[in-house]
């Protein structure tokens, strides 16, 4: 396999996962009497503009497909994200009724209403068309493509340049990340700002947070590869935020490279950063797969001996993280009775690989099990906040990256 952004030969394994099926693609009843589609979870890293990446088996239209599952704005935490996000955007870049905001992978307008309620144009982009139609019932107008340099010299001919253009959250899930940010560049005003928000591959390491490795995410980002991709694609890194989304993230800050800005001081340190954690070497990505390993074999322990003990374990969150860690463990339904999600569109289904089932909160008040594992652990304060009841009958959490921990 050649990187998908320079061509050089992949021969660094970071990590092997085995196989898994598309992690959001989840499980009619009917579907239960069919076999499911298995593909490698392999990564690799470029030892030349160290891009991490899945190998090429699933292509994004096998992926992110028309009945596709993930609602944004069922987490009351990413809503309140998101929030902020547009109240910071505006005072920052004087965002007004002149201005004009794209968003990129605009799922189902869970961003994008809090622009439209400011009064600012604005646009999403969206291939799925469960998120393109819910984001459209609020009022949005949403083009259903996928994104690249066709599709933004399209909108530039119809002078729907962007001021703002928001691609939080998706720079991972392209396979074809030169045609993405080529299409960014040409669909930014001159003076226009783009903002990219990643997991940052740091503390994905750091924190052995391997549940983040799918089929959907083709890229595992750090800014020393950011830095360099974005020159190639024309564009200029200004500024970089350290959030705590997703486990800890990057916002990434971007301008057309002929308006290059001047650089903020906190680009220098997270490169430095980098640098001195040895992300530029291969020596930093040894190890990682004991570690992987180390956490699925404790997670995998601490089920059986719930199950000799006759305690009861389900999941809260069908989430694609969690498909990771629970087909990487061989977790089926006799260890995890089910999973509750609050999303309807996945209610009444079964997750891919493992085939648990989706169910609604209502089970566990009625069932009162010993154990809810929280496989989202990115929200988990807000999952322990709204599901505290369980502590009324003995009830624990439990925590499964980037160790076992029950609380």
């Amino acid at each position: 396999m050649k990187c998908r952004h320079c061509g050089a030969i992949l021969d660094l394994e970071f990590v092997d996962l085995g196989s898994a099926p598309p992690s959001n693609a989840y499980l009619t009843r009917n579907d239960l009497q069919r076999p499911e589609s298995w593909l490698p979870l392999r990564v690799m890293t470029c030892t030349r503009c160290w891009l991490v990446q899945t190998e090429d088996y699933a292509g994004a239209e096998q992926v992110f497909t028309d009945d596709y599952a993930y609602f944004s704005s069922y987490s009351r935490t990413w809503l309140d994200h998101a929030e902020t996000y547009v109240a910071a955007m505006v005072d920052r870049f004087r965002l007004g009724p002149h201005s004009r905001v794209i968003e990129l992978a605009s799922n189902d307008g869970y961003l994008l209403q809090y622009v439209a309620a400011r009064g600012i144009p604005c646009l999403g982009i969206e291939p799925t068309a469960s998120t393109a139609a819910s984001a459209r019932e609020k009022g949005l107008e949403i083009i259903q493509e996928f994104f690249g340099v066709n599709l933004a010299r399209t909108l530039v001919d119809r002078q729907l340049e962007a001021n703002l253009v928001v691609a939080n959250n998706v720079l991972a899930h392209v396979p074809e990340i030169n045609d993405f940010l080529y299409g960014v560049a040409i669909l930014l005003h001159e003076k226009g700002t783009a903002t990219f928000e990643f997991p940052h591959l740091l503390n994905l390491v750091k924190f052995n947070q391997f549940d983040t490795i799918y089929h959907e995410h083709y890229s595992y980002l750090s800014l020393t590869a950011i830095t360099r991709i974005f020159e190639h694609n024309k564009l200029a890194v200004f500024d970089v935020e350290q959030i705590p989304t997703h486990g800890g993230s990057l916002r990434v800050y971007a301008s057309r490279i002929e308006q290059r800005r001047a650089t903020s001081a906190s680009v220098g340190e997270v490169l430095e950063t980098e640098r001195s954690a040895g992300i530029g070497t291969q020596e930093f990505y040894a190890g990682f797969q004991w570690r992987v390993d180390r956490a699925k074999n404790d997670f995998l322990q601490f089920l059986l001996t719930a199950k000799e003990a006759g305690k009861q374990v389900v999941a809260y969150g069908a989430a694609a993280k969690g498909n990771t860690l629970l087909n990487y463990a061989g977790v089926r339904r006799d260890l995890i009775s089910y999973v509750v999600d609050r999303n309807p569109a996945k209610q009444g289904k079964f997750l891919p690989g493992s085939r648990i089932p989706i169910v609604s909160e209502e089970c566990v008040r009625r069932d009162r099990p010993e154990y809810v594992v929280i496989l989202p652990w990115n929200i988990s304060a807000e999952v322990t906040h709204d599901l505290n009841y369980i502590r009324d009958w003995g009830g624990k959490f439990v925590t499964a990256i980037p160790s076992m921990r029950i609380q």
